[in-house]
């Protein structure tokens, strides 16, 4: 016998039915169509800092470190309770919070939550277990999706614990569905621990890896299981190769540079790890570091790549606002144990001729530079680079009269020498400078002969 269904409902199914078939004939990449995530999701989870030990005061103190500690102005927005928070089932089979750690529930504290302008994630999993031993939702998945729907949830991750291999994508599947007709928008996030071609039509994000440890060997491990799927990266449908560890204290803080600066090539999830309340200086930095967030967060949502390696020295280039645009965001990585000049070469990242660069760390206009730059990386260190395609300097005479006045196009920031010559054979300096803006003037005192050349020696 069919069972009946609510009017809204059946027809949110129908629609999204059409909007899945009108995906699969036009998207070249399959991509789940809920038009969440455009670009990477950005937040924090309990799970790698607290583990188990999760309840409603640490949820709302993160939420109060997220928005007085300037989080919130760097583009996090996601509060997540990873596993620990399920007691058990109620009537109907409802899920039903811890009543000592979530006295007041979740959605009172999703409505917190939503009062500090940030969203809430949560965590189940396609068994009938959690990881942790607490109630999942294999069987209850369409209660367990109008339930976080009805909450206020925003954003859930779903694991893989305690349920058979075989029916994995099924699982997935069917929570992936249950969320799509729940009637609230909610990011789904696949936590199976390994990439399935099958994951971009189910998900928003999907695990790349198993779980990241704070340590350099295990972060490099992700990234090189991570880097070989940029294919199916874009915008809402993301490789995620673990959450962030920066802070957690495994690491050094140069390293932890790295290891952010990595995520945002690969424009992965950045899902901080650590605690709020008490982040350093040094770790805030670079967690709200604008500039290098912004490769991440790039629209055109392209996966950076390796493009150079010699033996532990790598380049890596994630082509900025499309495939074929002259601005590259250029990571230089340093995988060995003591400093090493690291050259990244213009045909390297589909450049020619001049460029301009800029030290994503630094916050500082290096200049232009002719066909390469290169870069002193310290061990385990990285130098992230904003590099754009540009004209050549150039030099204009003004119709000044004498002495002559030359106006230099296209030098902000770059060392030039002004040689002057009679006969285009000898020539002879007339000055060095490093002008601060795009055109810059100066004078020729003794430019008395109408014949005088001059150009540009960049040195």
């Amino acid at each position: 016998m069919m069972t009946k269904r609510p009017l809204g409902r059946l027809i949110r199914t129908i629609c999204l039915g059409l909007l899945q078939v009108i995906a699969w004939h036009t998207a070249p990449v399959l991509a789940l169509t809920n038009g969440l995530a455009l670009t990477p999701p950005m937040g924090w989870n309990s799970w790698n800092k607290f583990g188990i030990n999760v309840s409603e005061v640490l949820i709302k103190e993160m939420a109060d470190a997220m928005v007085t500690n300037g989080f919130v102005e760097a583009g996090y927005q996601y509060i997540n309770i990873d596993d620990a928070w399920q007691s058990s089932r109620g009537a109907n089979g409802v899920i039903v919070a811890d009543p000592t750690r979530f006295p007041n529930g979740i959605k009172a504290l999703a409505d917190y939550v939503h009062a500090e302008g940030l969203k809430l994630g949560i965590y189940s999993d396609r068994g009938t277990q959690t990881c942790g031993g607490h109630p999942g939702s294999g069987g209850h998945e369409v209660v367990d999706a109008d339930t976080y729907a009805q909450w206020g949830v925003d954003y859930l991750k779903y694991d893989n614990c305690n349920a058979s291999p075989s029916s994995q994508q099924a699982d997935y599947q069917k929570m992936g569905n249950a969320l799509l007709n729940s009637g609230r928008p909610i990011v789904y996030s696949i936590c199976a621990w390994q990439f399935q071609s099958w994951m971009p039509n189910c998900g928003n994000l999907w695990r790349t890896t198993m779980d990241i440890r704070d340590n350099w060997q295990s972060m490099v491990g992700n990234m090189d299981s991570n880097a070989t799927l940029s294919a199916y990266a874009g915008p809402g449908r993301w490789n995620d190769p673990d959450m962030l560890e920066v802070g957690n204290g495994g690491m050094t803080t140069t390293e932890y540079r790295s290891h952010f600066t990595m995520w945002c090539m690969m424009g992965a999830p950045l899902i901080l790890g650590n605690d709020l309340r008490s982040t350093s200086q040094a770790i805030k930095d670079i967690l709200t570091n604008g500039e290098v967030i912004g490769i991440d967060q790039d629209a055109a949502g392209i996966q950076g790549t390796r493009v150079k390696k010699s033996g532990n020295l790598e380049v890596w280039c994630k082509p900025l606002g499309s495939t074929n645009g002259t601005t590259k965001a250029v990571a230089l990585l340093n995988r060995g144990t003591v400093p090493a000049n690291i050259v990244v070469n213009w045909s390297n990242i589909g450049l020619s001729d001049y460029g301009t660069v800029r030290d994503l760390w630094a916050h500082q206009e290096l200049g232009f530079f002719n066909g390469s730059f290169t870069a002193v990386v310290p061990s385990h260190g990285v130098v992230a680079l904003r590099i754009a395609a540009a004209n050549p300097p150039r030099l204009a005479v003004l119709p000044n009269g004498l002495p002559l006045h030359l106006r230099a196009y296209g030098v902000s920031n770059a060392t030039i020498v002004v040689q002057t010559s009679t006969n285009r054979a000898d020539w002879l300096p007339l000055l060095t400078n490093t002008p601060a803006s795009d055109a810059w003037d100066l004078l020729d005192p003794n430019a008395t002969e109408p014949q005088k050349f001059y150009r540009f020696v960049m040195p």
